[in-house]
């Protein structure tokens, strides 16, 4: 399934559920509280921005809006009111209504430290009913320097569309217990269809076949349960202790050495279904527990480990359900419901692995040569794991040459440079022919490497010659460091401004760059932005500064401000997104620029 597949089928599942929560938990109007929640910040010494997170079917008159602070000491400017959508009004005329998170900018030009500051505002709900005004206040305190930190963003503030995670933040919010849990259990079968699930299928099946041909299914489900059971486990912890801390663990996860480590795991396992060495416990202690682990159906603590560390390692860390429970998590600390949601989420991802690990054997001959084959294929596939593993880190030549010869061993062994005797079989031809194929492509990638190519894809890109250079390159990013390099940089910018997250080990951040960024037609409309890029692979003070200003676990995250300096909000990007959606993003943000 693609990316862009998996997309549609997460934002159907959401606005089904959202409606199946409207009607199960609404019914008439909804106390104004509740309808317009507002909220307050200072950005710096001189600027406040006050927001309403308005529910859909309400809206507020755009000209009922008033800001006062208390005490008066504290004099406020005029305020920053975005546009609305002009309306005919029975009582008003001719108005403009204020719908979804609105956002306002308010400088102060005379105070200091602490005050209150109160908002006024009046507005309908769509089904005939409108309020008196209502004043809501929240407390500010005036930073004494334009390059204070705001706080995080919180549920209530969160942009009310296009940010998927926040969304679904909301959906946490907003339904009940089993309905989220449901929920999370659908999101978790949607992402099984995702490649970053594929390595998991070699490992357990490893684990299946290395159980012996006398595996009954019984056996091979308990084995695959723990499995999954230990992955799902995992998802749910450390996603409530990411909440809790609001820390990037997948960065502490995915740095060259602890991908190293867990390559060199996958490479000695692979090595074993070889037949290069057995890997077993030792005489003594296996002796000791055989009995036990024959009753146990295998040792299931080892293998609900492989499945949390699969969890850790090879699982989406940024994918939109995850980072809608973190920041549910990291706002409400409602760890409950986070949690539950999260391994609802691991065992919808495990579910099609269960199948897996219980038809593995019994899809495969019981016995004979065939046994070596399925052991040296699973092989393979371990080894193309650990490489996939360790390609964020690595240089792209090193992954090319890998690719290479990954490709170019096992053609060898299919007997791709050996003559067929004279009566070969179909199906010895066959795997001649797959291997001949393998050949080539390893071959390819060879000599692409050699000619200069960098992309395993299309490693003979450069015999394209004067053709490849005619091919829009992606933009130009410039570096910001710091929250308040990135204030210095929105002040001063005189057009729109798109601020992208981005990671050497983030899988997700460099397919941006390869397929969206590097679009034809993106690449030249992003070149009517400023372009801001936050690399934050280091994980220091300031990377987690900037990430936690816009509620974000990691990238890739991207976030679209107007010639203002002020974020337009519903247009955030979270995750991998196609060239084509991309691009509708980014001409909507030239549209309110």
């Amino acid at each position: 399934m693609t990316n862009m597949n998996l997309r549609l089928f997460v934002l159907l599942w959401l606005a089904l559920t959202s409606l199946g929560a409207n009607a199960l938990f609404s019914s008439g109007p909804l106390d104004p509280e509740q309808a317009y929640r507002f909220s307050a910040r200072a950005l710096d010494a001189q600027t406040i921005e006050a927001r309403w997170d308005i529910q859909p079917k309400y809206y507020l008159y755009r000209h009922k809006i008033s800001f006062v602070a208390d005490p008066a000491t504290v004099k406020l400017g005029e305020p920053a009111l975005p546009r609305g959508e002009e309306k005919d009004d029975e009582f008003f005329g001719r108005i403009e209504a204020l719908r979804g998170a609105v956002v306002v900018r308010i400088p102060v030009s005379v105070g200091a430290g602490t005050f209150v500051l109160k908002a006024t505002s009046q507005g309908c709900w769509d089904g005939g009913v409108c309020f008196p005004p209502i004043t809501q206040s929240a407390t500010i305190t005036l930073g004494a320097s334009s390059g204070a930190v705001p706080p995080a963003p919180t549920l209530e503030n969160a942009p009310a569309s296009g940010d998927e995670s926040s969304q679904i933040a909301r959906l946490l919010q907003g339904s009940g217990f089993w309905l989220a849990v449901i929920t999370f259990f659908g999101f978790g079968l949607l992402l099984s269809f995702t490649p970053c699930v594929f390595p998991m299928i070699p490992i357990l099946s490893g684990i299946i076949v290395n159980h012996g041909h006398a595996v009954t299914h019984a056996r091979a489900f308990t084995l695959s349960l723990a499995y999954v059971l230990g992955m799902a486990l995992t998802y749910a912890a450390v996603g409530v202790a990411a909440g809790f801390s609001g820390t990037l663990l997948s960065a502490a996860l995915q740095n060259a050495w602890v991908l190293g480590a867990f390559a060199l795991v996958f490479v000695a396992l692979a090595f074993s279904m070889f037949g290069f060495y057995e890997l077993q416990l030792p005489g003594a202690l296996q002796a000791r527990l055989s009995d036990t682990a024959n009753k146990q159906g295998g040792s299931l603590p080892a293998i609900a480990l492989m499945g949390a560390l699969s969890a850790l390692i090879v699982g989406p860390c940024v994918a939109a359900p995850l980072a809608g429970a973190l920041l549910y998590i990291a706002q409400t600390k409602d760890a409950l419901l986070g949690g539950a949601a999260l391994f609802a989420m691991g065992l919808g991802m495990g579910a099609p692995l269960l199948l897996v690990g219980v038809f593995s054997r019994s899809l495969l001959p019981k016995t004979g040569p065939w046994m070596q084959a399925v052991n040296k294929f699973f092989g393979v596939l371990l080894l193309a794991t650990a490489l996939w593993l360790v390609s964020p880190v690595l240089p792209a030549w090193a992954t090319m040459a890998g690719w290479a010869a990954l490709l170019i061993v096992p053609a060898i062994y299919l007997h791709a440079l050996d003559a067929l005797p004279p009566h070969a079989g179909g199906w010895q031809r066959l795997w001649k022919g797959v291997g001949v194929i393998m050949l080539l492509a390893g071959t390819a990638l060879l000599v692409g490497l050699l000619g200069g190519s960098r992309d395993p894809l299309q490693p003979l890109d450069f015999l394209r010659g004067g053709s490849a250079a005619a091919v829009s390159p992606a933009p130009t990013f410039e570096r910001v460091k710091s929250v308040a390099e990135l204030d210095a940089r929105l002040a001063a910018a005189q057009k729109p401004v798109l601020l992208d997250f981005y990671a050497d080990w983030c899988v997700s951040c460099k397919e941006m760059e390869k397929f969206t960024f590097a679009d034809p037609v993106v690449a030249a409309k992003m070149r009517e932005f400023t372009l801001l890029k936050a690399d934050v692979t280091a994980n220091n003070d300031d990377d987690k500064a900037l990430l936690k200003r816009f509620g974000l676990f990691g990238p890739p995250g991207i976030i679209f401000f107007d010639k203002r300096g002020q974020e337009i909000g519903d247009l955030r990007v979270v995750g991998y997104m196609p060239a084509k959606e991309f691009l509708a993003i980014i001409e909507r943000a030239l549209r309110e620029r």
